[in-house]
């Protein structure tokens, strides 16, 4: 068993408490927000790809900025590091997706993975022109991935479906690696799309019996699918430390903060996010929803709501209880995502690799105390 672990790059800017935002729902300001530069994303992306980050997520949506150009921009002050590049398919053709793609690929090196996001808000596709209803969405979402498969497999296409039409489309170059295609969705319209195109299908941080049953169900249409998980972090020396920090991201937040992010997230279509509201209710209380679990980012945040909370053991068991389902890979994030990526690398991933569940993916690296200059040495007069 191999863990991979990918972090997460705040595009709508960062802080020390829970950022407002995600899936157009606004939150407004919980905390002094770090403002959004690529000096300060170079600073996560190069801290991540040090303690042993695989990729970083980069989210889409009309709250933050755009996937595509701000990693593409990254690139250049990294040099492992992938880009899990989030996109909405039905807002760019599918023949120009696929050149963007494979001019990423070539030249980043290898370095772009694809994270095909189909929408699950209309109010929000409207905003970009898109006034397919939900289940439209995914047949579009379909026949794109179709195409761009195709496309980056060197093969010339003519395709005339129900929402997508191309004609003796074709690439000048393609890469030599094409790059994975991440997929997720709740809704029973996402499992066939899923497992005829992607190449990892993406859940939320459920409780492991409720993934377990997501995992079954995408399996009953691919058996060899790979699994991601995406997930907050909360990791510290000791589990006190830990349940005080998420107590902390909560005490600033008012009731009306909640109330009226509840009722812009119960209007959501997303199957996914209904599932998430469902862990807490809208409520602080049972907050707790599965050991270690905490489903407190939920009341002020669309999309991801739950975080792994405990001391850097008691997370690594938890992972480890996720990966024993198959789940392969883990997207992980924390406020501020810069300080938390440290707490998880240099507290949680010694204590994976210890239990040979995880690699550095660019080798060992030496691990041994820093020498103190001069201590013990006698003073000199």
């Amino acid at each position: 068993m191999s863990m991979d672990f990918h972090w997460f790059l705040p595009t709508n800017g960062d802080s020390r408490d829970i950022v407002g935002g995600g899936h157009g729902v606004p939150v407004g300001a919980a905390g002094g927000v770090r403002p959004l530069t690529i000096g300060y994303l170079g600073q996560i992306a190069r801290s991540a790809e040090q303690l042993g980050f695989v990729g970083a997520l980069t989210p889409t949506g009309a709250w933050c900025e755009d996937a595509w150009l701000t990693t593409a921009m990254l690139t250049e002050v990294t040099e492992r590091l992938k880009f899990l590049v989030a996109f909405r398919p039905g807002l760019i053709s599918p023949t120009l997706a696929a050149q963007m793609s494979s001019t990423f690929q070539r030249l980043s090196g290898g370095r772009l993975l694809l994270n095909v996001v189909t929408g699950g808000e209309s109010h929000e596709q409207r905003q970009f022109g898109d006034f397919l209803d939900k289940e439209a969405r995914y047949a579009r979402t379909g026949e794109f991935l179709s195409i761009i498969n195709r496309l980056l497999r060197d093969e010339t296409v003519t395709h005339e479906g129900e929402h997508l039409h191309v004609e003796n489309a074709t690439l000048a170059r393609v890469p030599e690696l094409k790059p994975a295609i991440y997929f997720g969705g709740s809704s029973k319209a996402a499992g066939p799309v899923a497992a005829e195109h992607a190449d990892v299908y993406l859940t939320w941080g459920e409780p492991p019996a409720q993934v377990a049953e997501k995992l079954a169900w995408i399996r009953t249409f691919k058996p060899n699918m790979r699994f991601g998980i995406r997930l907050h972090v909360i990791t510290r020396d000791s589990a006190e430390q830990a349940w005080a920090e998420a107590a902390r991201l909560l005490q600033n937040v008012s009731e009306a903060d909640v109330a009226k992010v509840q009722a812009g997230l119960r209007n959501s279509e997303s199957e996914g996010q209904k599932r998430m509201l469902d862990l807490h209710g809208g409520n602080r209380d049972g907050l707790v929803v599965s050991p270690n679990l905490w489903a407190g980012v939920g009341l002020v945040r669309g999309g991801a709501g739950t975080a792994l909370v405990g001391s850097h053991t008691e997370v690594a068991d938890r992972l480890e209880e996720y990966a024993a389902l198959g789940i392969d890979e883990f997207i992980l994030s924390g406020y501020p995502h810069l300080e938390e990526a440290y707490w998880f690398g240099e507290g949680v991933l010694p204590e994976l690799r210890r239990r040979g569940l995880w690699r550095h993916p660019a080798g060992e690296r030496d691990t041994a105390p820093a020498a103190i200059p001069f201590a013990g040495v006698p003073l000199q007069k």
